[in-house]
């Protein structure tokens, strides 16, 4: 027998249950369901096995406090506005990279102050359920690097035929910068433009003093080779 239809309004009110089942769930059960969106396999990559120069890179250019603040950032959101104009474009998010992780993993692009809240709740919940490094592992494995790379085993490779380990400052450089707009600055789709933003992260390093002025300037210098693709 077929299966009477719900009327329209019943369906619509089903699935806002269904959906406020699913917030509450990872809320509740945050690293259930990490775990289930996350595959542990041989291309997931521990902290320990990736370059320190590429965290730097990353931690610099996205949310230089990081190690300091509880999964969102007031002052992170003034600074990534003065660099913005100091640049004349976005170079740099507000969005904390425990923001970033929860977004991927969890959220839609969707632009409302629910979706924000979610997201704040989130950020705080996983802040208080992984560290620091286990939540930069994390993302480090989700985030999309352009090309059709997620994660940093795949771009690694795929940019430079190298193991995320074995990146020196100058790829790292650019590969950190590849998530703030990964199909505009992939050096497989405009070479010119992954340098700029290359560039803008050692800038951002030498900021943050996790490099000096004369690495910045020989990172800049130094020749990339691409993979063969």
């Amino acid at each position: 027998m077929k299966p009477k239809e719900l009327p329209a309004s019943q369906q619509a009110g089903d699935a806002r249950e269904i959906s406020a089942m699913d917030r509450l769930s990872r809320v509740i059960f945050l690293k259930r369901e990490v775990n289930s969106r996350i595959h542990r396999d041989r291309r997931y990559v521990r902290i320990d096995d990736i370059a320190p120069e590429l965290k730097d890179a990353v931690i610099s250019v996205e949310d230089t406090r990081f190690y300091t603040h509880h999964g969102f950032d007031v002052e992170g959101i003034m600074r990534a506005s003065l660099v913005n104009l100091q640049y004349g474009q976005i170079e740099e998010g507000a969005s904390t990279i425990t923001q970033q992780l929860v977004k991927n993993l969890f959220l839609s692009h969707e632009r409302s102050f629910g979706r924000k809240a979610e997201e704040f709740l989130l950020a705080l919940d996983m802040e208080a359920n992984y560290s620091k490094d286990e939540i930069l592992e994390l993302y480090l494995n989700t985030i999309y690097y352009g090309s059709n790379f997620y994660g940093i085993h795949d771009a690694a490779y795929g940019y430079f035929g190298k193991s995320p380990r074995e990146l020196n400052l100058a790829e790292a450089a650019m590969l950190a910068g590849l998530p703030n707009a990964p199909s505009l600055y992939s050096p497989y789709v405009d070479f010119m433009m992954a340098k700029k933003r290359q560039f803008i992260v050692l800038d951002a390093m030498v900021r943050t003093g996790a490099i000096g002025n004369a690495q910045a300037e020989d990172a800049k210098i130094k020749p990339i080779y691409l993979g063969k693709r």
